[in-house]
């Protein structure tokens, strides 16, 4: 593993020992509140977590065969070749709402090439194979039977897409932007903005520990709120605001 491949994996570690609602409250906190995905994405099984930065797929109709189709990285699928180790696959399916978009043979080629697991704004199919697949995130927005050849077609790979948002009616996703899902959702971190994210997430997530440690030992809610101040993700911007909380997390 080299240092690309290392500092990847790092990050994704860390982006997975976090929830998406606390990842969220930054992202909303930094101007950026349009990152959610449409809510009906959800993981296959509710434990299934996923990070990684976006390797991007985009669909479109299409109902030519394949002698008839001109995309021969497509037609001959030498675009799994271009997957690397740790991406998550970010499938748009263009507004086509009724076929498997992605299958198991797609799934078991994504994973082959190191990618993390595999995310689709419209249907999969084979989801009792899917399931079955050790360390393979999947999200969907449904189950489909139906097969998208003659329907619907792969149009972009590696470019930007656009998927359908939860406050937004799109969300451009960008090849390398973050994608972090958990049974709450999906978000989209822009590529540029995910190390500030995490970091500022994992603050506020130990000041929110303690917090909740105290609560749970029977500390009046006010003295707690009181004793940390209210736990906002506006505050998690500079270390001097976070006065005695900072303090007790870093001797913890």
């Amino acid at each position: 593993m080299n240092h690309a491949e290392k500092r990847l994996a790092d990050t994704a570690v860390r982006l997975k020992s976090l929830y998406t609602a606390a990842v969220y409250d930054i992202l909303d906190a930094m101007g950026l509140p349009n990152q959610c995905l449409d809510l009906g994405v959800k993981p296959l099984e509710r434990t299934m977590r996923i990070a990684g930065p976006a390797f991007t797929i985009a669909y479109a109709a299409d109902a030519r065969v394949d002698w008839e189709y001109d995309n021969d990285e497509v037609k001959r699928l030498t675009f799994f070749r271009r997957m690397y180790r740790g991406c998550v696959v970010v499938v748009s399916s263009g507004g086509e709402n009724h076929a498997g978009h992605w299958g198991e043979m797609m799934s078991m080629s994504a994973q082959a090439r190191g990618a993390a697991g595999v995310i689709v704004d419209g249907g999969i199919r084979d989801g009792r194979v899917h399931m079955g697949m050790k360390n393979w995130p999947v999200f969907s927005r449904y189950l489909s039977p139906i097969e998208a050849r003659g329907r619907t077609r792969i149009r972009a790979i590696e470019e930007p897409i656009a998927v359908t948002g939860s406050l937004t009616s799109h969300l451009r996703i960008v090849p390398g932007d973050w994608i972090f899902g958990d049974m709450d959702g999906v978000l989209s971190i822009p590529a540029k903005n995910v190390e500030e994210v995490v970091r500022r997430a994992e603050d506020m997530g130990g000041i929110e520990d303690l917090a909740r440690e105290e609560i749970r030992n029977g500390t009046d809610v006010t003295a707690v709120f009181e004793k940390y101040g209210r736990i906002e993700p506006t505050r998690i911007t500079d270390d001097s605001l976070l006065g005695p909380a900072l303090a007790q997390l870093q001797r913890t």
